[in-house]
């Protein structure tokens, strides 16, 4: 990532799920520190502010299975294209949530400039669910879904018709609660996953290993880091909306970060589902924070 200037674009989006308070997400993870961290290790730190999204009360209805489906629509097309024009003018996107429902926007926006695109998806859920197969109609567990051509129309062709992602492009880390349709497509699809199980079995080092190797010889052009923090163990993360318990350690995941630092590959990230309502002392958006230094370089010595 070198001395490349970092663009953090909030997403105050909490429509694509139940509970809320998803939306103060942004505010958190500032609160937390995240430009003087970033700053602190070297980068360029341009606050892009909050991508607008409408007031739940004032939201339109649809006859769609598809909770919020017009919101999420709206907001979902204004991050893409502020995407692409931070990739556009040369700088890293930082995409702060909000829902995990604003990845098919951070997606959309990427596909714009990646032709092999490759995404790293550290959480406890798969997200592959569609509208046949979601038991909530919760679009925060379909982004992975639509990006690769899968769902709704109009979250699929969201920005552009276009697949922003291949199935075989795909690294799922930390998956441990999944549904039915989406172990379903995961075989159908042939999608990577390391569970809980891999995490456990042969440790963060060898799973982060395998992934990296994996997407290089995907020969991917860029690599999005997608980071749900209901992937970690709720005891270092309680403020998220789905929170699984037996989840990734709270030191694994600096690890992940810094061996995902060590690997080059990452040319974007978001932060998801960071929920200050549910937290303890803003403890989950400070999590949040930290591994984005390990993610960005930051060293102990």
């Amino acid at each position: 990532m070198g001395d490349m200037q970092i663009s953090i674009i909030g997403v105050p989006l909490d429509l694509g799920q139940n509970r809320r308070g998803v939306d103060m997400g942004p505010s958190a993870i500032r609160y937390a520190g995240v430009v003087g961290r970033l700053e602190a290790i070297g980068y360029r730190v341009l606050d892009e502010g909050d991508i607008r999204v409408d007031a739940a009360e004032n939201r339109d209805h649809d006859d769609s299975k598809l909770k919020n489906l017009n919101e999420v629509i709206k907001a979902n097309k204004a991050l893409a294209q502020k995407v692409s024009e931070v990739v556009k003018d040369g700088r890293f996107p930082l995409v702060l949530g909000g829902d995990h429902s604003i990845a098919i926007g951070t997606l959309a926006g990427l596909a714009d400039h990646y032709s092999n695109l490759g995404a790293i998806w550290y959480d406890a859920h798969a997200d592959l669910n569609t509208a046949e197969t979601s038991p909530s109609g919760n679009i925060h567990g379909m982004p992975l879904a639509v990006s690769i051509g899968m769902g709704d129309d109009r979250l699929v062709h969201l920005h552009s018709a276009k697949v922003k992602l291949k199935p075989e492009n795909i690294v799922i880390i930390g998956a441990r609660s999944v549904d039915p349709g989406e172990r379903q497509l995961i075989r159908e699809k042939g999608i990577k996953v390391f569970t809980m199980h891999e995490i456990d079995r042969y440790g963060m080092t060898a799973v982060m290993e395998e992934a990296i190797a994996y997407l290089q010889l995907r020969s991917v052009d860029g690599v999005h880091l997608s980071l749900d923090l209901d992937g970690l163990d709720p005891l270092y993360t309680p403020g998220v909306g789905t929170p699984v318990p037996g989840g990734i350690s709270y030191r694994e995941s600096h690890l992940a970060m810094e061996m995902l630092e060590d690997s080059g590959l990452i040319t974007s990230a978001e932060f998801v589902e960071v929920n200050p309502i549910l937290d303890e002392k803003n403890k989950t958006a400070d999590v949040a924070v930290g591994l984005m230094g390990s993610l960005f370089g930051e060293k102990l010595i």
